[in-house]
């Protein structure tokens, strides 16, 4: 039982670390100039987009490719830029949309 309460903490402290990380990561990125975690900004809140995808399983690959190819409209008229792998990588970017989609 000792085992498995020390695994469990584990665990939940590993997904604040990873959590932590995503935080570093959209503000190093500049994203949380134009979104905030829970009310608009320029852009959706991050808990407007978890709500917006909930339940879709293709999300992630949605929102990161939206967050490479930048875009407008879906949540009005001020276009978000594109992010390159120059700017996110790769990791960093799952990581952060994994987050977005966690709120």
């Amino acid at each position: 039982m000792k085992k498995m309460i020390c695994m469990l903490a584990a665990f939940m402290l590993a997904g604040g670390a990873a959590h932590a990380g995503a935080d570093d990561t959209l503000n190093k990125t500049g994203c949380m100039a134009c979104h905030a975690k829970d009310k608009k900004l320029v852009g959706p809140s991050f808990k407007d987009i978890a709500a917006k995808y909930k339940g879709d399983k293709q999300a992630p690959a949605r929102l990161a490719e939206k967050v490479r190819k930048g875009g407008a409209g879906a949540w009005g008229p001020v276009p978000m830029p594109p992010h390159a792998p120059e700017r996110l990588n790769d990791a960093d970017l799952k990581e952060v949309v994994a987050s977005i989609l966690a709120q």
